[in-house]
């Protein structure tokens, strides 16, 4: 479908091969980028702190391990991070500690000067909200997370789609009313699939973007392939039918969140960018993260592999890709796993073999 693209790819893709078949590339770039001009800068969304260390329960990460992780993804070039979630410890023990990190946080951007770097967080709640409100001198921005299933609704936080969205109107009136300087983020899960319904309908996604959009205010919106399944010709009739209900225009507040159980990610974030000028990603250090819905999930596509492709386009992210994968490695030995991420494994294995 966008064929062209791919071919002015692989000709690059030649000349890369040539050049720099000597030694792995830490940071490739080229000169001719092959996304849109609009789309010539990426903001990365790194959420490995949250939605990657949530589903990492195998391992309690201490408040100090969080926080040193945080500010390596800053040190490394991330502007804009999820930093944790205020949401029931009960349900979700691995963010019991998000107050206790946000409050370090603030003294450490105090003391840095770090006054670039945004830290997003979870508010499922008003209580939730109540929560975030203490620490928002450190939370520029606060994220809803509805779903485009029903069933997937019901299990994931007892409630239908509908209601969810009351819900959430309820927080971001709040927010609106009395703390304008606050952000807000959306998240539309299960945009491709569901794990329990099967395939997500277009349509249905394109309804509900446009009503997160309107309804809550979102400044962004970010649309999840939460299961992973998703491939580029899925992503492109999805993203077709939200782009019809919202208008080109709104195109520029979408963010895409893939995950990569099925090795997709990688080519649904370049349709996405190419094909729709879509300049937002989220990504996750070292891939942390999992699906607990489909066996094999391999959890949130790589930010080393994003940037690194991302690099290999001519696309400024901002990121220092060494001190990023530096990053990853902290945090897969805090884990006591290897990092998901191909290229973190393959340049910490040059770096040794040296």
């Amino acid at each position: 479908v966008f064929r062209k693209g791919f071919v002015n790819l692989q000709r690059h893709e030649r000349k890369f091969h040539f050049s720099q078949q000597a030694s792995l590339p830490s940071s490739p770039h080229r000169t001719v980028p092959l996304v849109p001009e609009h789309a010539s800068q990426v903001k990365i969304m790194e959420v490995g702190p949250r939605d990657g260390l949530q589903n990492e329960s195998q391992v309690v990460v201490s408040v100090e391990d969080k926080v040193t992780l945080i500010t390596k993804l800053a040190e490394a070039g991330c502007r804009n991070i999820e930093a944790g979630s205020f949401v029931s410890p009960k349900w979700v023990p691995t963010m019991a500690n998000t107050k206790e990190v946000m409050e370090k946080l603030m003294s450490w951007k105090q003391d840095n000067k770090y006054d670039n770097v945004e830290f997003s967080c979870l508010v499922p709640n008003l209580k939730g909200l109540e929560e975030a409100i203490k620490v928002k001198s450190v939370v520029g921005e606060i994220a809803v997370f509805g779903a485009a299933s029903e069933e997937f609704s019901q299990r994931n936080i007892n409630c239908s789609i509908q209601e969810s969205m009351e819900r959430f109107r309820l927080v971001t009136d709040v927010v609106k009313e009395s703390h304008p300087e606050m952000k807000i983020r959306g998240y539309l899960s299960c945009v491709i699939a569901c794990p329990y319904q099967g395939p997500t309908k277009p349509l249905q996604v394109a309804k509900l973007a446009e009503q997160m959009m309107d309804t809550l205010n979102c400044h962004e919106l970010s649309l999840g392939d939460t299961i992973g399944v998703g491939t580029p010709g899925q992503t492109m009739e999805m993203l077709e039918a939200v782009r019809s209900a919202i208008g080109e225009e709104n195109m520029s507040k979408l963010a895409v969140h893939f995950h990569d159980t099925y090795g997709q990610a990688l080519a649904n974030i370049l349709l996405s960018l190419d094909r729709f000028g879509i300049n937002k990603i989220d990504s996750s250090v070292a891939g942390l993260g999992g699906c607990p819905y489909a066996k094999g999930a391999s959890g949130n596509v790589a930010t080393e592999d994003v940037v690194y492709m991302l690099q290999g386009l001519g696309v400024d992210t901002g990121i220092d890709l060494e001190k990023l994968v530096e990053s990853g490695a902290f945090i897969s030995r805090v884990l006591g796993k290897v990092s998901n991420s191909k290229v973190g494994q393959a340049m910490v294995a040059n770096k040794y073999q040296k």
